[in-house]
């Protein structure tokens, strides 16, 4: 997949997907943490292995197809198909730690996007979901309404994504800053292939997951006797 970003958006992109963006990502580690306390994950092979199913087959298929289908409803301003939309993205989470992890951020996503980055599209996001939103939705919106081409929004979101949950590894396994270099350049194929399956999506209807143990260890982690993330 190869797409062209003019300066202008490319650089309001990468703002947004930024560690610096305040939507408190660092925060969630999206069941990692419960991972490597059982054990699953206890090296630089075992954490590639573990995103990449993530991606293939769990959250990344699901928030793909959320971001793209919210691009499409903004640019094509289909308002009651974008608020269709929002109520399916806070129903489609399999534990209540990672609907939070996504409703929160996706909150806090908009709101500072909307004080920063003003676009009217933006706006009508605001008042058609009460602020409440998923954060591949919010993301998928943003980039409709500041002209960000679909490729470039899904490659950037899926990276970041990967990124977060290394950056969790790193200071959880805990592994040193060039094997979570190391590792987020291996996933690089994952993240094409996600975006890729994103892109292809006709009917949202058809997209689902087939990660049990991303939730078992999601619902594991809201138990968890100490914890340094919130999911």
């Amino acid at each position: 997949m190869s797409t062209t970003v003019a300066p202008e958006p490319l650089y309001r992109l990468l703002a947004w997907l930024s560690p610096a963006y305040p939507v408190g990502a660092f925060s969630y580690s999206h069941g990692v943490e419960t991972a490597i306390e059982e054990g699953l994950i206890a090296d630089r092979a075992g954490l590639v292995a573990w995103i990449e199913s993530v991606l293939d087959l769990g959250t990344g298929r699901v928030d793909g197809a959320l971001l793209a289908a919210a691009w499409r409803s903004v640019a094509s301003a289909d308002w009651s198909g974008f608020e269709r939309l929002v109520e399916r993205a806070a129903a489609w989470r399999g534990t209540a730690e990672t609907a939070l992890e996504s409703r929160q951020q996706g909150a806090s996503f908009l709101s500072i996007t909307r004080t920063a980055w003003p676009a009217p599209a933006l706006d009508e996001v605001q008042a058609r979901s009460g602020g409440e939103v998923a954060l591949a939705v919010a993301v998928g919106a943003a980039a409709a309404a500041h002209g960000i081409a679909l490729p470039a929004a899904l490659g950037g979101f899926l990276h970041a994504f990967a990124a977060n949950l290394v950056s969790a590894a790193v200071r959880a396994v805990p592994l040193g800053q060039s094997d979570g270099q190391i590792a987020l350049a291996a996933l690089e194929p994952a993240v094409a292939r996600a975006a890729a399956s994103a892109l292809s999506v006709e009917d949202l209807d058809e997209v689902g997951t087939a990660a049990p143990l991303l939730d078992w260890c999601s619902m594991r982690h809201e138990t968890q006797y100490t914890r340094l993330f919130r999911s």
